[in-house]
């Protein structure tokens, strides 16, 4: 016989376990609404009442219904024609900039961002000052140390010519030590040590060593300047159009992918088209007359020439999608800190040596894919460390080069 005290206690329990589902649930929705939110609105929007291009999206949902918000986000243009009021005072309000068209975002996605939107704003005024705090400062960009291998030479040259000195001055007081008071007096100390120093340079072992020396430092300086070859770290090139990543990846934190729609997806994070530019543009600082060559690019229906900045050779395959969407890893692990920067300049070698290192020293975030289950099984079993990438095939030729 069931107990009330029993009917309670299961009651409670599967309350709860309804309360855990919607939470999780909804931390799921959060989680995708933020990742398209930052794709694809934040570069026009702002979680706040501020506006940016377009208007402040705090409170949205409580403003228009969401069957409203989902007919907007699929085609603003058509809302606009139709003659709603409220849509129409939006397009006259900013300027009549038009929306981008998402019809292929369904209503769940939409609905996830509005509660990212929401949360955003619920959370307390602390949270994103802890939240936001600035990103320990990367590394600082590796140096072929040119000027110091330089100074090191001219150092050396400087300690050879101290030890003949010292060499000389030894062997003079030796010399010194074993003739009378008469004898030593006979020649000036200065002169027994300058002949001692030119025996010393004339006598073949330390020409051998001199030239053996020389000859491995000329052999340092011709293998380092051959496997610098094809390294362009610090390359900063400047572009037919001075666009600032400080100012639209830094000051207004335009996700990466609004631009470059290939770095989550694709082989490729894709050079952005002036289309891009003229989501924003259309409006804002029109008369800039930076802006006034895209408009210029766009009429004589002309790419705009950018300069490649970070570039691997032919021979080497790599895949954005595969380290930044599998791998989990930020822009910033390969392009430094490129919201920092005004001109985009290449911070890291990008030499395979250089790729390897990573490779080795990088954890596989197997947690919830089961496609590692069975080789973090096998790599547990054999090592006490963590699955590097190099345990899983990271270090073979054939995944690079092929």
């Amino acid at each position: 016989m069931i107990t009330m005290k029993r009917l309670k206690f299961v009651a409670l329990t599967m309350l709860l376990g309804l309360f855990a589902s919607v939470v999780s649930v909804n931390a799921q929705d959060v989680a995708e609404g933020e990742q398209i939110f930052k794709n694809n609105c934040a570069a026009c929007h702002n979680t706040s009442a501020e506006p940016l291009v377009g208007p402040g999206l705090q409170g949205v949902s409580q403003r228009r219904p969401l069957d409203w918000i989902v007919k907007w986000v699929h085609n603003p243009q058509a809302v606009i024609a139709s003659g709603d009021k409220y849509a129409n005072e939006l397009y006259n309000k900013f300027g009549k900039a038009q929306m981008t068209a998402y019809p292929n975002y369904s209503e769940a996605q939409i609905k996830s961002v509005l509660a990212y939107i929401d949360a955003q704003n619920a959370a307390p005024a602390a949270a994103p000052a802890a939240g936001g705090a600035a990103p320990a400062a990367a590394a600082p960009a590796e140096s072929n140390g040119g000027m110091l291998q330089y100074i090191l030479i001219a150092l050396l040259g400087v300690m050879v010519l101290v030890l003949i000195a010292l060499l000389s001055i030894v062997t003079t007081l030796t010399k010194l030590a074993s003739l009378s008071p008469e004898e030593a007096a006979e020649v000036p100390l200065l002169e027994r040590i300058a002949e001692n120093a030119k025996k010393l340079a004339a006598n073949s072992a330390f020409k051998t060593g001199a030239a053996l020396l020389i000859t491995l430092l000329i052999g340092k300086a011709t293998i380092d300047a051959a496997y610098g070859v094809g390294i362009h770290q610090g390359y900063a090139p400047e572009q037919p159009i001075h666009f600032s990543h400080k100012l639209h990846a830094g000051n207004y934190q335009i996700n990466c992918a609004y631009c470059h729609t290939g770095v989550y997806k694709g082989k490729g994070a894709n050079v952005p088209s002036a289309n891009i530019c003229m989501n924003c543009h259309n409006v804002i600082k029109r008369e800039s007359p930076e802006i006034q060559k895209i408009y210029k690019a766009i009429e004589k229906d002309e790419p705009i020439q950018w300069i490649r900045v970070h570039n691997l050779p032919d021979l080497a395959y790599f895949n954005h999608a595969q380290h930044t969407n599998v791998g989990g890893l930020e822009c910033k692990n390969c392009h430094g800190e490129i919201e920092k920067m005004e001109v985009v300049q290449q911070r890291s070698t990008l030499t395979m040596g250089w790729c390897i290192d990573c490779h080795r020293k990088t954890d596989v975030n197997a947690k919830g894919n089961a496609y590692y289950d069975k080789l973090v099984e096998i790599h547990n079993s054999e090592n006490k460390g963590p699955l590097k990438v190099a345990n899983i095939g990271g270090l073979e030729c054939s995944k690079c080069h092929y």
